[in-house]
């Protein structure tokens, strides 16, 4: 059951860190590690949790009837994952508004702990009846600023906001 906008654990996890996967052989490519197509799938599966924790959930879903939908996202590769890999994820909420939420996840190697892959997502909040975009209620919006607040204190990823460029940006360091 997702909890209310007043059950947020103490202190908030920042960032949020409830999802594993590990990277299965139908997700491995000719190149021998894991296939573009499939680093979507597996953040998308790790956004549940996080989705969950922020109270848009399937509890949500059928109190409410509204979801979200995702509208735009944008992968950084960083580190390949091979076949059999365990991986974890790390979640944050970047900014949200009365009907978008924006966020960013990083995908670790579980046990050899690199940074393979972030992932940046924009999603809309849905009155699935009318299938079309509809406010957030008072009391969702009132628990996504609570993790704002918690995720801003966090340094913000180089990934965020990032620009495809076949001149990358220099980063600190």
């Amino acid at each position: 059951m997702t909890p209310s906008p007043t059950q947020l654990p103490t202190p908030l996890p920042a960032p949020f860190a409830g999802a594993t996967a590990v990277v299965l052989p139908d997700w491995i490519d000719n190149n021998g590690h894991m296939n573009v197509g499939y680093y979507h799938v597996v953040f998308d599966i790790a956004a549940s949790p996080f989705f969950t924790f922020l109270g848009l959930g399937r509890e949500y879903r059928q109190r409410t009837g509204a979801s979200t939908f995702a509208l735009e996202s944008h992968l950084n590769f960083l580190r390949e994952v091979k076949e059999g890999a365990p991986l974890r994820f790390e979640a944050r909420l970047i900014d949200f508004d009365h009907k978008r939420l924006h966020f960013y996840q990083e995908m670790f190697h579980a046990t050899e702990g690199y940074l393979a892959a972030t992932y940046e997502s924009l999603s809309i909040h849905m009155d699935m009846a009318q299938r079309r975009t509809a406010p957030m209620p008072a009391e969702l919006s009132a628990r996504l600023a609570q993790v704002k607040e918690a995720h801003d204190r966090l340094p913000r990823p180089w990934q965020v906001g990032h620009v495809i460029s076949a001149h990358p940006p220099r980063r600190a360091g």
